[in-house]
């Protein structure tokens, strides 16, 4: 139970300068910056040790494995004395281009209680529920990308009371892309055109791109085609007029839905993390996996991508597949995404940017092992592929890679309706649905507060955790349900980002 024990430990650590994660773990992070000469955790420091950063408990050889979450994050590259910092100077990763794994079943878990939490909610004919009741312009093409957003602002200023606004999702693509490059996109904005969070959705085409318009919206359901609107910019004698046309006719359609108080089991919630830092595992991203489990226990879904950010905890993962052939699919993911790095001649553990290394991030697998916490301890259900939708409750793991904007944008692909994404650096970053943003320390929270929703920080001296949860959910339902907006809304965040595959030509 490693997230619920991440989370113990911190409520515990009132007035504490450092934190151990776990009984077998070598190193302590330090929850403020700390002075050479200082005894914490029992051990005489020896260097200064910057605030989320690591210092050896105990003494370290050289070659040995490094433990943090109870689990090794990497090995040293010389002798480590107890009280020294621990970083990139003196730990390298372990991380290698495969791995062999062996299925052992879940033990039968109890059925949790029926939540009776709710939120307020747009029933679509499909039986999703949406968070917000707006209508969107995409492009194909990125030729006209600039007028898909013209075409929204013009329609927001004369329609968007109508709805809960019209906003454009633009694109440099759609053009000089082949086969599977091409699929790519074209599932991606697919996936858009059929959001519950849409009330309806116009999409605007060029007419002589590669991305061509009818063989995107060729999967639309049946259902859904009422509240879609296509057409060439170079067929129309003016693409303004028309589009907003269009869009008076879209957003009248959209006037006429309603919220309804839908169970929480309807909600789909997108996991993200993003510039993380020393804090991450243990604050904000432990906090979301203690809403995973709450969402998952009540019938809900929730969505982990990030793959690259799994590797060195995957084993974490694949001890809660619920069938064998759910742990052959996320063995594959893992190892996949190894080959594609391998393909393209990256190492697979190139991942930590110099903020996260700045923020105490060493390894991939420490932040792997941080970034799973997102996840707690719900049961892995599915694996989708790159912007497929969501089809069973539970926790579901989606292929697509660490980019904070390309791995959002492909959450909401899968049909999250809301986004958690937690940071330790701070970004303003958001996307076409309400993205809420949870600060892994209390300083950012207090000097980012434009961007920040949620001060998870508090965890560090919080002394009721499940009070600090119960405040997040009530947090999320309230955004869910309109009475309250995200920081990327009120700010008007909002943007997508496709994952690009293959060449240009």
């Amino acid at each position: 139970m490693l997230a619920e024990t991440i989370t113990e430990r911190a409520s515990k650590s009132l007035i504490r300068p450092a934190l151990c994660i776990h009984p077998d773990d070598t190193v302590a992070v330090a929850l403020r910056d700390l002075a050479a000469g200082e005894t914490v955790e029992g051990v005489l420091l020896s260097e200064p040790i910057p605030h989320g950063h690591k210092f050896a408990l105990r003494p370290i050889a050289d070659g040995a494995r490094v433990l943090k979450f109870g689990e090794a994050i990497g090995a040293a590259t010389q002798d480590i004395a107890p009280g020294q910092h621990v970083h990139t100077h003196n730990l390298r990763t372990r991380l290698r281009e495969s791995e062999d794994y062996i299925f052992t079943p879940m033990a039968e878990r109890a059925r949790p209680m029926p939540s009776r939490q709710s939120f307020s909610g747009y029933l679509r004919p499909d039986g999703r529920v949406g968070t917000r009741n707006e209508v969107w312009v995409l492009c194909t093409v990125g030729c006209v990308a600039m007028t898909a957003q013209r075409l929204a602002m013009r329609a927001d200023m004369q329609f968007g009371e109508r709805c809960d606004g019209v906003h454009a999702f633009t694109h440099p693509f759609g053009c000089s892309q082949t086969g599977g490059d091409l699929e790519t996109t074209r599932r991606l904005l697919a996936a858009l055109v059929n959001h519950p969070n849409a009330g309806g959705v116009l999409v605007v085409g060029l007419g002589c791109e590669n991305n061509q318009g009818a063989a995107m919206l060729a999967d639309v359901p049946e259902d859904r085609r009422a509240r879609v609107r296509f057409f060439n910019a170079q067929d129309s004698a003016d693409e303004f007029e028309e589009g907003l046309a269009h869009l008076d006719a879209l957003t009248q359609i959209a006037a006429g839905d309603a919220r309804s108080e839908q169970p929480l089991s309807k909600l789909v919630v997108g996991l993200k993390c993003g510039g993380s830092d020393g804090l991450s595992g243990l604050t904000a991203n432990a906090l979301l996996g203690r809403v995973s489990d709450r969402v998952c226990d009540a019938g809900g879904a929730v969505v982990l991508t990030e793959i690259p950010e799994i590797f060195g905890a995957e084993q974490a993962l694949l001890h809660r597949a619920a069938s064998r052939d759910v742990f052959d699919r996320t063995v594959a993911l893992v190892n996949g995404f190894k080959q594609y790095y391998v393909d393209h001649g990256e190492n697979v553990y190139e991942n930590p940017s110099p903020g996260n290394k700045a923020g105490g991030i060493t390894t991939l697998e420490e932040k792997s092992l941080g970034a799973v916490q997102k996840g707690g301890q719900a049961v892995v259900t599915d694996v989708l592929d790159y912007a497929c939708p969501v089809r069973v409750p539970g926790l579901s793991l989606l292929r697509g890679p660490g980019n904070d904007a390309v791995s959002a944008t492909n959450l909401v692909a899968s049909g999250a309706t809301v986004v958690l994404f937690t940071t330790g650096r701070g970004t303003p970053l958001g996307f076409p649905v309400p993205t809420l943003k949870v600060a892994s320390n209390s300083e950012l929270a207090a000097r980012k507060a434009n961007w920040i929703d949620f001060d998870a920080g508090v965890l560090t001296s919080a002394t009721d955790r499940d009070a600090v949860t119960d405040d997040f959910m009530a947090r999320i339902l309230s955004i869910a349900s309109g009475d309250a907006k995200a920081r990327n809304e009120i700010n008007d965040q909002r943007e997508i980002a496709i994952w690009k595959t293959g060449v240009t030509l």
